[in-house]
């Protein structure tokens, strides 16, 4: 079991702009799972990992791909009140479920650096 977040790279969050979206992400996709499935992950150490994406249709790509499988997600859109200057898609969370399903969607892409 575990939970993927994609962080557009493109955006070049600050990394407590960057922490917070990815919080955003990984705790709103945690509460849309079933309450089995996120026993489970909790059970097993609460995997999460961060990975990169070059762009917001990138981001958006993934998503679709991650839905087709059933798998919950979560789109964070920042509102823009601190470093972005419009409202934009910054992050993507996928799961928590087998880490199986998530890598057929995410197991090409690379960890933030």
């Amino acid at each position: 079991m575990k939970q993927v977040i994609l962080v557009r790279t493109d955006l070049k969050l600050p990394p407590g702009k960057l922490s917070a979206q990815v919080s955003h992400a990984s705790l709103e996709a945690a509460l849309k799972t079933p309450k089995e499935k996120l026993q489970k992950w909790k059970q097993k150490g609460s995997k999460k990992v961060v990975l990169s994406v070059p762009s917001k249709q990138d981001l958006l790509n993934y998503k679709q791909k991650a839905e087709k499988l059933r798998l919950k997600t979560s789109l964070i859109k920042d509102a823009a009140r601190t470093f972005l200057k419009t409202p934009d898609y910054t992050c993507l969370a996928i799961g928590p479920d087998k880490e199986e399903i998530i890598d057929k969607v995410t197991g090409n892409l690379k960890l933030l650096k």
